[in-house]
Formats: C-alpha cells, structure tokens, sequence
C-alpha cells in the first residue's frame, strides 16, 4: 500500500516554521515526513539550513502519530558515526516506533565544512557502509570499540537508546551504492522514477523492504507562476542530479551553475499549477516504478495553499 509523506525542507524554512509545517503535514493526512539534514542550503535564496536534531525534538514534542525519516544524513565526515548513533538513538526515544535514520554518501556542499578532503563516491560508499556497522552496534546500549580502515571508537556506550533499533534507509543511484543499499540497508531512498533501480535493490536483497523517493511539486495559481517560483527557489531542479549535485562546494557554485537554466528548464521535472491530475501523473511515474513510500517536496513558500490542496483535491484520490 502507498504512504505519502511530506517534505519537511531545512533549507527553504527557519525551524519553527518546520515544526508547524510538520504538525500540519499530520493534520492534513501525511503518514511521514522527510526532513533534510544539511548545513547550508543549494542557493542563498533558499536562506535556512537549521541544525536537524533540534527541529526533529521539537517536531516529536508538537506531531503525536507522524512517522520522521531523515532525508539524509550522512554520518562519515561532518558528524562521525558515533556522533550520529547517539543523535539518532535519542530521535528514536523521542518518536517510539516513528523515526527512521535515512543515510547517504553525502555532498560536498555540507561535509567539506570540517576542513576534511572530499573523498572519491567508491571511498565514500565504503565509509557510508562502515559506519552504518557501526551505528548499529551503537544502538545495542553495549561498551563499543570498533577499529575499521576509517573510524575508530574507542570505549563509546550509548545510555538512552530505543526498545527497537530504527530501521536505517540507504539513499543510492548508481550499481554499487544500490548493492550496498540491497545488503546494509532496510530500506533504499531513490531519486527518480526508474523502475530498474528498483529491481536492482530488490535483486541485491531489498526485496519487501520499503523504496521511498521524492515527488517535486509546486502548487500555484497557473503553472507559470509555479514555473517562476521553482527558478527563484530550487533551480537545481534544472541540473538534473548526479555527480555534480555531490561535487560543488559552495551555495555560490549552485548558483552558477543554475544561472542558465529556464524556468521552463527548472521545472521540467516538477509538477506545476493546481491542477490536480498533473500532480498525480508525476506521484504515479514512482508508484508505476515501484515506490512503496512518497513524500512531496511542495517548492517555495506558499506551504499552506498546498496543503489545503492536497488536503482537498490530491489526497482524496491516493487513499
């Protein structure tokens, strides 16, 4: 069965507002939220980028039944494993069986911050796995040391951990991070509807474990006033993922970079205007994929009038 969620974005809104947005997502009729993790935002418009941790205490505190997912972290450079076990544990206690710890090989633009060289993407997915072994040997509430060829705990304990270990979702595109997804993960967060992704996690030892993706929508009075704000507020929509997406260090970089995408070129792939049946076209290319879970990243800061469309004109239609 589908479950929808909603994309709590940190870059485009101060931590408050996220905690309203969250409560809200639950009032509407999401069954999760994605929240992402970052230091700094893709482009200085976007002008947020708090620290996740807090927001999602506050959000266990303000939601009673919203499900919290990590839209990722990666915990190898910025934060060492043992730094993000003990952040994630804790998220766990306070959301009981509603918090999922999604992780990722990371990009440039937020692990470069600690002065750190940025690895090649195979030294990456190394560490992503090593840590993930580490995290959960964490999350055992046991005496921990661990010496791997790129971390090392020494006589670490995490007190306050969960009665059950959150399930740990693995974000990946390519062959070998979706084998590593398949076998370290229980569950894989994709990037676009590509139903042999999919298959390549099921076939790596994913299969009946959840596939979850992002849906980008954005909800406004004509599809080219939608179209205009996805140039303003998330052009790297036109840069169409990939290595770039990992490699450029710097808000400024993005901006760059998006200079000479159109609006209509940013918004090629994001579901624009109020008309509901183009927002579910773009949901269904990830069902007909084969997507278990789908959480919709509404662009901009008109949260509100997409809220009460979905709540009014989409959701009736996925239930």
């Amino acid at each position: 069965m589908l479950r929808l969620g909603y994309k709590l974005s940190s870059e485009e809104h101060a931590p408050t507002d996220l905690v309203r947005y969250a409560r809200r997502a639950e009032q509407v009729g999401f069954s999760f939220a994605a929240i992402s993790d970052h230091i700094h935002p893709w482009i200085d418009r976007q002008g947020h980028s708090p620290f996740v941790w807090g927001v999602i205490g506050a959000i266990a505190h303000a939601t009673e039944r919203l499900e919290i997912v990590t839209g990722v972290t990666c915990p190898t450079i910025r934060m060492h494993p043992v730094i993000a076990a003990h952040a994630a544990a804790t998220a766990a206690c306070l959301l009981p069986g509603r918090f999922a710890f999604g992780v990722g090989s990371g990009e440039q633009l937020n692990e470069h911050v600690t002065g750190a060289k940025w690895p090649p993407a195979q030294v990456r997915l190394d560490m992503l796995e090593e840590a993930i072994d580490v995290i959960r040997k964490l999350w055992r509430g046991e005496l921990t040391s661990h010496r791997g060829p790129h971390f090392t705990v020494e006589n670490a304990r995490l007190y306050d951990v969960p009665d059950q270990p959150p399930p740990i979702f693995v974000a990946a595109s390519g062959d070998r991070a979706l084998t590593l997804a398949g076998r370290a993960g229980d569950g894989f967060i994709g990037l676009a509807p590509d139903a042999e992704q999919v298959k390549k996690f099921h076939d790596e030892g994913g299969e009946g474990k959840p596939s979850l993706a992002e849906v980008n929508v954005c909800y406004a009075a004509t599809e080219d006033e939608a179209r205009a704000v996805v140039k303003e507020w998330w052009p790297v929509a036109g840069l169409g993922g990939g290595q770039l997406m990992q490699e450029l260090a710097l808000p400024s970089q993005f901006e760059a970079a998006c200079e000479p995408v159109s609006p209509e070129a940013a918004a090629e792939t994001v579901a624009c205007g109020n008309d509901p049946e183009r927002h579910l076209e773009e949901i269904r290319k990830f069902v007909d994929a084969g997507y278990t879970h789908i959480w919709i990243h509404q662009i901009g800061p008109d949260q509100e009038g997409f809220f009460d469309f979905y709540e009014g004109q989409v959701l009736p239609k996925l239930s």
